[in-house]
Protein backbone atom coordinates (compact mmCIF):
# COMPACT_ATOMS: atom_id res chain seq x y z
CA UNK A 1 0.00 0.00 0.00
CA UNK A 2 1.31 3.42 -1.01
CA UNK A 3 0.55 6.68 -1.47
CA UNK A 4 1.92 8.75 -3.87
CA UNK A 5 2.43 12.84 -3.47
CA UNK A 6 2.67 14.91 -6.42
CA UNK A 7 4.07 18.64 -5.72
CA UNK A 8 6.61 16.80 -3.63
CA UNK A 9 9.29 19.64 -3.35
CA UNK A 10 7.05 22.19 -2.76
CA UNK A 11 6.21 23.65 0.55
CA UNK A 12 3.10 21.65 0.94
CA UNK A 13 3.91 18.57 -0.74
CA UNK A 14 7.39 18.34 1.16
CA UNK A 15 5.52 18.54 4.63
CA UNK A 16 3.27 16.05 3.40
CA UNK A 17 5.85 13.59 2.84
CA UNK A 18 7.23 14.41 6.26
CA UNK A 19 4.24 14.25 8.38
CA UNK A 20 3.44 10.78 6.13
CA UNK A 21 6.82 9.15 7.09
CA UNK A 22 6.64 9.94 10.88
CA UNK A 23 3.04 8.29 10.33
CA UNK A 24 4.77 5.03 9.27
CA UNK A 25 3.31 5.36 5.61
CA UNK A 26 4.89 3.84 2.72
CA UNK A 27 5.53 7.27 0.54
CA UNK A 28 6.68 7.57 -3.13
CA UNK A 29 7.24 11.55 -4.45
CA UNK A 30 6.87 12.29 -8.09
CA UNK A 31 9.72 15.07 -8.55
CA UNK A 32 10.22 16.22 -12.28
CA UNK A 33 14.54 16.24 -11.45
CA UNK A 34 15.09 13.19 -8.83
CA UNK A 35 18.52 14.76 -8.36
CA UNK A 36 17.34 18.08 -6.10
CA UNK A 37 15.33 15.38 -4.21
CA UNK A 38 15.76 16.01 -0.74
CA UNK A 39 13.38 13.98 1.16
CA UNK A 40 13.57 11.69 4.37
CA UNK A 41 14.60 7.93 4.08
CA UNK A 42 12.84 5.27 2.91
CA UNK A 43 10.85 7.83 0.30
CA UNK A 44 10.87 6.36 -2.97
CA UNK A 45 11.46 9.18 -5.66
CA UNK A 46 10.40 8.67 -8.94
CA UNK A 47 10.61 11.02 -12.00
CA UNK A 48 7.61 12.31 -13.83
CA UNK A 49 5.87 14.94 -15.22
CA UNK A 50 2.28 15.75 -15.57
CA UNK A 51 2.09 16.32 -19.58
CA UNK A 52 4.46 13.09 -19.98
CA UNK A 53 1.55 10.16 -19.37
CA UNK A 54 4.02 7.50 -20.06
CA UNK A 55 6.30 8.82 -16.73
CA UNK A 56 2.90 9.37 -15.03
CA UNK A 57 2.16 5.35 -15.83
CA UNK A 58 5.13 4.03 -14.33
CA UNK A 59 4.59 6.64 -11.32
CA UNK A 60 1.31 5.61 -10.35
CA UNK A 61 1.88 1.48 -10.92
CA UNK A 62 1.36 0.10 -7.89
CA UNK A 63 0.29 3.45 -6.26
CA UNK A 64 -3.05 2.69 -3.75
CA UNK A 65 -3.88 6.38 -2.69
CA UNK A 66 -2.66 9.60 -4.86
CA UNK A 67 -2.37 13.51 -3.59
CA UNK A 68 -3.09 15.70 -6.09
CA UNK A 69 -1.75 18.99 -6.44
CA UNK A 70 -1.01 21.30 -9.27
CA UNK A 71 1.13 24.19 -9.44
CA UNK A 72 -0.46 27.51 -10.85
CA UNK A 73 0.79 27.42 -14.97
CA UNK A 74 -1.27 27.98 -18.07
CA UNK A 75 -2.07 24.12 -18.24
CA UNK A 76 -3.17 23.84 -14.54
CA UNK A 77 -6.62 22.25 -15.67
CA UNK A 78 -5.20 20.15 -18.37
CA UNK A 79 -2.40 18.54 -16.47
CA UNK A 80 -5.08 17.40 -13.58
CA UNK A 81 -7.43 16.08 -15.85
CA UNK A 82 -4.37 13.87 -17.06
CA UNK A 83 -3.55 12.82 -14.07
CA UNK A 84 -6.62 11.92 -12.61
CA UNK A 85 -7.25 9.84 -15.64
CA UNK A 86 -3.82 7.97 -15.46
CA UNK A 87 -4.85 7.16 -11.87
CA UNK A 88 -8.30 5.88 -12.75
CA UNK A 89 -6.52 4.07 -15.24
CA UNK A 90 -4.40 2.96 -12.56
CA UNK A 91 -7.23 1.45 -10.48
CA UNK A 92 -6.60 4.09 -7.94
CA UNK A 93 -9.24 4.82 -5.76
CA UNK A 94 -8.17 6.43 -2.99
CA UNK A 95 -7.66 10.42 -3.46
CA UNK A 96 -6.72 13.62 -1.88
CA UNK A 97 -7.10 16.79 -4.12
CA UNK A 98 -5.46 20.17 -3.18
CA UNK A 99 -8.13 22.33 -4.71
CA UNK A 100 -9.27 25.79 -3.04
CA UNK A 101 -12.08 27.25 -1.07
CA UNK A 102 -15.05 29.15 -3.19
CA UNK A 103 -13.80 27.78 -6.35
CA UNK A 104 -18.15 28.23 -7.38
CA UNK A 105 -18.08 31.55 -6.70
CA UNK A 106 -14.59 32.85 -7.74
CA UNK A 107 -15.51 31.67 -11.58
CA UNK A 108 -13.74 34.43 -13.41
CA UNK A 109 -10.36 33.56 -11.77
CA UNK A 110 -8.76 31.33 -13.80
CA UNK A 111 -6.64 29.06 -11.39
CA UNK A 112 -10.02 28.83 -9.32
CA UNK A 113 -12.10 28.17 -12.52
CA UNK A 114 -9.66 25.34 -13.84
CA UNK A 115 -9.72 24.01 -9.61
CA UNK A 116 -13.63 23.95 -10.07
CA UNK A 117 -13.67 22.13 -13.25
CA UNK A 118 -11.32 19.38 -11.84
CA UNK A 119 -13.78 18.86 -8.88
CA UNK A 120 -16.43 18.37 -11.70
CA UNK A 121 -14.43 15.79 -13.15
CA UNK A 122 -14.06 14.29 -9.81
CA UNK A 123 -17.46 13.79 -8.86
CA UNK A 124 -18.94 12.83 -11.97
CA UNK A 125 -16.41 9.97 -12.92
CA UNK A 126 -17.73 8.81 -9.43
CA UNK A 127 -13.56 8.98 -8.48
CA UNK A 128 -13.64 8.64 -4.10
CA UNK A 129 -11.97 11.77 -3.18
CA UNK A 130 -11.48 14.05 -0.33
CA UNK A 131 -11.29 17.61 -2.05
CA UNK A 132 -9.72 20.10 0.33
CA UNK A 133 -10.91 23.51 -0.82
CA UNK A 134 -8.10 25.88 1.06
CA UNK A 135 -8.43 29.86 2.03
CA UNK A 136 -5.69 32.32 1.02
CA UNK A 137 -2.28 31.20 2.23
CA UNK A 138 -0.64 32.86 5.52
CA UNK A 139 2.70 32.18 3.82
CA UNK A 140 2.06 34.11 0.69
CA UNK A 141 2.73 37.31 2.60
CA UNK A 142 6.06 35.91 3.17
CA UNK A 143 6.57 38.01 -0.36
CA UNK A 144 5.30 41.10 0.86
CA UNK A 145 7.43 41.11 3.95
CA UNK A 146 10.26 43.11 2.85
CA UNK A 147 7.27 45.62 1.96
CA UNK A 148 5.73 45.70 5.29
CA UNK A 149 8.77 45.93 7.36
CA UNK A 150 10.57 48.23 5.19
CA UNK A 151 7.80 51.21 3.73
CA UNK A 152 5.39 50.16 6.59
CA UNK A 153 2.56 49.33 4.32
CA UNK A 154 0.64 46.17 3.57
CA UNK A 155 -0.13 45.84 -0.13
CA UNK A 156 -2.25 43.02 -0.63
CA UNK A 157 -6.12 44.07 -1.59
CA UNK A 158 -7.63 42.18 1.31
CA UNK A 159 -10.60 44.55 1.38
CA UNK A 160 -13.39 44.73 4.38
CA UNK A 161 -14.86 41.24 3.28
CA UNK A 162 -12.17 38.89 5.49
CA UNK A 163 -9.71 36.10 4.80
CA UNK A 164 -9.54 33.13 6.66
CA UNK A 165 -6.46 33.18 6.12
CA UNK A 166 -4.30 29.27 7.07
CA UNK A 167 -1.26 28.46 7.89
CA UNK A 168 0.24 26.08 4.78
CA UNK A 169 1.67 23.24 8.13
CA UNK A 170 -2.07 23.08 8.87
CA UNK A 171 -3.00 22.42 5.81
CA UNK A 172 -0.32 19.55 5.20
CA UNK A 173 -0.94 17.84 8.27
CA UNK A 174 -4.93 17.85 7.48
CA UNK A 175 -3.72 16.25 4.19
CA UNK A 176 -1.44 13.48 5.46
CA UNK A 177 -4.53 12.98 7.87
CA UNK A 178 -6.72 12.62 5.30
CA UNK A 179 -4.67 10.60 3.14
CA UNK A 180 -4.13 7.96 5.97
CA UNK A 181 -7.32 7.63 6.27
CA UNK A 182 -8.47 6.87 2.74
CA UNK A 183 -5.50 4.57 2.61
CA UNK A 184 -6.28 2.69 5.82
CA UNK A 185 -10.21 2.77 5.21
CA UNK A 186 -11.43 -1.25 4.26
CA UNK A 187 -13.09 0.22 1.45
CA UNK A 188 -12.64 3.14 -0.79
CA UNK A 189 -14.60 6.28 0.80
CA UNK A 190 -17.18 8.43 -0.32
CA UNK A 191 -16.28 12.29 -1.70
CA UNK A 192 -15.68 14.36 0.90
CA UNK A 193 -14.68 18.71 1.04
CA UNK A 194 -13.14 20.23 3.74
CA UNK A 195 -13.16 23.47 3.78
CA UNK A 196 -9.14 24.73 4.72
CA UNK A 197 -9.31 28.00 6.92
CA UNK A 198 -7.63 29.61 9.61
CA UNK A 199 -8.91 30.32 13.19
CA UNK A 200 -9.45 34.25 12.59
CA UNK A 201 -11.09 36.11 9.36
CA UNK A 202 -9.33 38.89 8.69
CA UNK A 203 -10.03 42.28 6.95
CA UNK A 204 -6.97 44.77 5.60
CA UNK A 205 -7.60 47.08 9.23
CA UNK A 206 -7.34 43.73 10.79
CA UNK A 207 -3.97 42.58 9.46
CA UNK A 208 -2.47 45.92 9.65
CA UNK A 209 -3.20 46.41 13.36
CA UNK A 210 -1.45 43.19 14.01
CA UNK A 211 1.53 44.07 11.74
CA UNK A 212 1.19 47.81 14.24
CA UNK A 213 1.39 45.48 17.33
CA UNK A 214 4.33 43.14 16.01
CA UNK A 215 6.67 45.60 14.86
CA UNK A 216 5.36 48.22 17.82
CA UNK A 217 5.21 50.86 14.68
CA UNK A 218 2.06 52.24 12.61
CA UNK A 219 1.93 49.91 9.24
CA UNK A 220 -0.99 51.30 6.92
CA UNK A 221 -3.43 49.40 4.63
CA UNK A 222 -2.67 50.23 1.40
CA UNK A 223 -4.98 47.43 -0.59
CA UNK A 224 -7.96 48.37 -2.63
CA UNK A 225 -6.03 49.20 -5.83
CA UNK A 226 -5.98 46.19 -8.32
CA UNK A 227 -4.78 47.73 -10.99
CA UNK A 228 -1.19 49.08 -9.08
CA UNK A 229 -1.11 45.21 -7.68
CA UNK A 230 -1.11 43.61 -10.84
CA UNK A 231 1.64 46.37 -12.32
CA UNK A 232 3.14 45.34 -9.23
CA UNK A 233 3.62 41.93 -9.42
CA UNK A 234 4.38 41.92 -13.18
CA UNK A 235 7.84 42.97 -11.70
CA UNK A 236 8.81 39.03 -10.81
CA UNK A 237 5.79 37.35 -12.35
CA UNK A 238 4.45 36.38 -15.58
CA UNK A 239 1.46 38.70 -16.95
CA UNK A 240 -1.12 35.90 -17.10
CA UNK A 241 -0.25 35.27 -13.48
CA UNK A 242 0.11 38.68 -12.53
CA UNK A 243 -3.38 39.00 -13.90
CA UNK A 244 -5.19 35.70 -12.79
CA UNK A 245 -3.90 37.38 -9.25
CA UNK A 246 -5.20 40.49 -9.86
CA UNK A 247 -8.64 38.86 -10.61
CA UNK A 248 -8.32 36.58 -7.51
CA UNK A 249 -7.78 40.11 -5.24
CA UNK A 250 -10.94 41.75 -6.70
CA UNK A 251 -12.77 38.96 -5.34
CA UNK A 252 -11.27 39.10 -2.22
CA UNK A 253 -12.88 42.78 -2.37
CA UNK A 254 -16.30 41.61 -3.54
CA UNK A 255 -16.51 38.50 -1.73
CA UNK A 256 -14.13 37.59 0.66
CA UNK A 257 -12.91 34.35 2.20
CA UNK A 258 -15.25 33.58 4.78
CA UNK A 259 -16.16 30.04 5.98
CA UNK A 260 -19.10 27.65 6.99
CA UNK A 261 -20.15 27.82 10.16
CA UNK A 262 -18.46 24.69 11.81
CA UNK A 263 -15.10 24.91 9.82
CA UNK A 264 -12.70 25.84 12.17
CA UNK A 265 -13.90 23.65 15.07
CA UNK A 266 -13.72 21.01 12.52
CA UNK A 267 -10.27 21.12 12.10
CA UNK A 268 -9.63 22.14 15.34
CA UNK A 269 -11.07 18.56 16.39
CA UNK A 270 -8.84 16.65 13.22
CA UNK A 271 -5.95 18.28 14.39
CA UNK A 272 -6.44 17.99 18.04
CA UNK A 273 -5.05 21.66 18.70
CA UNK A 274 -5.63 24.66 17.59
CA UNK A 275 -5.44 26.14 14.29
CA UNK A 276 -2.16 28.72 13.51
CA UNK A 277 -3.05 32.16 13.40
CA UNK A 278 -2.00 34.84 11.17
CA UNK A 279 -0.20 36.92 14.23
CA UNK A 280 1.51 34.12 15.00
CA UNK A 281 2.71 33.97 11.23
CA UNK A 282 3.72 37.76 12.03
CA UNK A 283 5.56 37.23 15.53
CA UNK A 284 7.69 34.15 13.91
CA UNK A 285 8.44 35.65 10.63
CA UNK A 286 9.67 38.93 12.84
CA UNK A 287 11.78 36.82 15.05
CA UNK A 288 13.41 35.05 12.44
CA UNK A 289 14.37 38.04 10.72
Amino acid sequence: MTILVTGATGNIGSQVIEHLVNRGADVRALVRDPSKADFPAGVTVVKGDFLDVDSLRSAFDGVSTLFLLNAVVPDEFTQALIALNVARSAGIERIVYLSVIHPDVYVNVPHFAGKFGVERMIEQMGLHATILRPAYFIQNDLTIKDVITGYGVYPMPVGDKGLAMIDTRDIAEIAALELLRREQATQPLPIHRINLVGPDTLTGADIVAIWSAVLARPIIYGGGDTQAFEQNLKQFMPAWMAYDMRMMSERFLTDGMVPEGDDVQRLTTLLGRPLRSYRNFASESVASA
